[in-house]
């Protein structure tokens, strides 16, 4: 019996989390279009390829609940942001002259490059999650701050605050490195 509705919470989560995957699938496709458009284009890698690969990834995650939209979208960030290191370090290691991919935030700053910029994200993961969040969602996104703001559930200003710590934090750990 236990079994049973064990089995049953596990289908139900599994069809929300599919649900969910099919309404947003276009908005992460569009994501990974600027990404990929702005940023690094001439990687060999198409917008549809690289949502696909995180709509696989999407899939092994069996056991993760799906809340609602903006957690689903948060997860998608970090999972485009996976599959977009991992093409780059798959590109990097068929050739081994490969430039770097760089993200440019959109607000003139100088470019980053992509496998710096995660190594250092990971560590900014460490010492405050909230903030490596809005960097994911900015970098590899392509959010706006009220855009970041509607996924996060905070203030457009806290956004903008937050947005510029992490910005310090995460030049000062790129310049050191």
């Amino acid at each position: 019996m236990a079994d049973d509705a064990a089995s049953q919470n596990n289908v139900a989560a599994l069809a929300e989390r599919d649900a969910m995957l099919v309404e947003l699938y276009d908005e992460l496709r569009a994501a990974a279009a600027r990404l990929l458009r702005r940023e690094a284009p001439f990687l060999t890698l198409q917008p549809t390829e690289l949502v696909n690969e995180a709509a696989l990834r999407v899939m092994k995650l069996e056991r993760m609940s799906w809340h609602d939209r903006q957690h689903f979208f948060a997860t998608g960030a970090r999972i485009l942001r996976q599959a977009m290191v991992d093409a780059i370090r798959h590109r990097r290691s068929l050739k081994r002259q490969a430039p770097d991919v760089v993200l440019i935030d959109g607000e003139g700053a100088n470019g980053v490059d992509v496998v710096a910029l995660d190594s250092a994200l990971t560590r900014l993961e460490t010492a405050s999650p909230e903030l490596a969040k809005i960097v994911e969602l900015r970098f590899f996104v392509g959010l706006g701050m009220e855009e970041i703001a509607a996924v996060t559930d905070l203030s457009e200003s806290t956004v903008k605050r937050r947005w510029r710590t992490a910005r310090l934090w995460l030049a000062s750990e790129l310049n050191a490195a």
